[in-house]
């Protein structure tokens, strides 16, 4: 479902439905076609960025955790590539909330709070008519659904809570996670692990909380950190 209505939607999201209808159109060699779709849609995160200003860079660092943590678990090329794209957009429902919401930063009254609930779903129905984006849009719909089933949008429990989307939660989390008073990144860094590992059985996935954690003391943050 493609929405339209200029009068209520963000000018970004539509700059971003123009973007991802060029790269739906391409028409490319398999060999070429997974690079260049990779490198488009980190380009179309910066609309994200623009719009989502005090979170800029999550989407590009949320990509390159989650793909860390995918290769630690042995995923497919395919599934690693699915996962990158959606980690890239995974906020882009955001966009569609009434401006007094889309600030995640913000304190949210429980009714607020049930809408911004809904980015989710809206977030997965805006990448889902692009064929090169369907199953990065499932791993969107489900990302903050949560190991013990109290999730949402759709309260989904343990591993009925598809792969990519339980390690797009766990990179989602990590990235956003603030450590005012740890000025240096690996003291932060080490913080953000811990406060995982106490969610880590209720909130996550505790197989995807280890290997991010083994990426982490693998040192293999120049993974964790550097661009995809």
């Amino acid at each position: 479902m493609r929405v339209e209505s200029l009068n209520r939607i963000h000018p970004g999201v539509l700059a971003i439905q123009r973007e991802l209808d060029k790269i739906d159109r391409l028409r490319l060699p398999i060999a070429s076609c997974r690079d260049v779709e990779r490198i488009l849609v980190r380009q179309v995160t910066k609309e994200l960025d623009r719009a989502l200003p005090w979170q800029a860079g999550h989407g590009r660092r949320t990509a390159t955790i989650a793909l860390a943590v995918g290769r630690e678990l042995g995923l497919s090329s395919d599934d690693l590539h699915h996962l990158t794209l959606a980690a890239y957009l995974h906020d882009v429902g955001l966009l569609m909330l009434p401006p007094g919401l889309m600030d995640s930063t913000a304190f949210l009254e429980p009714d607020t709070y049930v809408a911004v609930q809904n980015h989710c779903r809206i977030g997965a129905a805006l990448l889902e008519p692009y064929a090169f984006l369907q199953e990065a849009a499932i791993l969107v719909a489900y990302h903050h659904e949560r190991w013990d089933g109290t999730g949402y949008p759709y309260g989904i429990r343990g591993p009925f809570i598809p792969l990519g989307a339980r390690i797009l939660s766990v990179a989602d989390a990590y990235d956003a996670i603030q450590v005012p008073e740890a000025t240096d990144s690996t003291l932060r860094d080490l913080i953000a692990s811990r406060i995982l590992h106490v969610a880590a059985g209720t909130q996550f996935d505790p197989t995807i909380v280890a290997a991010l954690t083994s990426c982490l003391d693998h040192r293999n943050t120049d993974d964790c950190r550097s661009g995809v």
